[in-house]
C-alpha cells in the first residue's frame, strides 16, 4: 500500500502545496493572493503554512515593498519532492480499485 504523507494529506495544505509546486521552481506566490486563491482566512493560512515550513515543505519569506509588509511563500526542493511522492502514493491508491 502507498505511504501518504500526513503533512500534506490533510486537504488544506494539499492545496497549498498543489498551488505553490504549479509554479516554476524558483518562483514564489504571495501571501495574499494565495489566501485569496484558497479562500482561506489569514489565520487559517498561518496555521497551516507555519505546519508545512515546520516540516521543511515550504520556504516562507518576508519583506518590505516600499513601507508594506510582504510576506512570500515558495515550495522547497524537499516540499515538490514530497508533494510529488503524495501524489504518486494516491495515484497508486486509485490504481487498486
Amino acid at each position: 500500500m502507498a505511504n501518504l504523507d500526513a503533512i500534506i494529506h490533510q486537504p488544506v495544505r494539499l492545496q497549498i502545496m498543489a498551488a505553490l509546486t504549479a509554479l516554476p521552481a524558483d518562483a514564489q506566490l504571495d501571501f495574499v493572493a494565495l489566501r485569496k486563491m484558497l479562500s482561506l482566512t489569514d489565520g487559517n493560512l498561518s496555521v497551516h503554512l507555519r505546519k508545512l515550513e515546520d516540516a521543511g515543505y515550504v520556504a516562507v519569506e518576508k519583506a518590505f515593498v516600499g513601507r508594506k509588509p510582504r510576506t512570500y511563500i515558495a515550495a522547497t526542493p524537499a516540499g515538490r519532492r514530497a508533494f510529488a511522492a503524495h501524489v504518486q502514493a494516491l495515484q497508486e491508491i486509485l490504481n487498486l480499485t
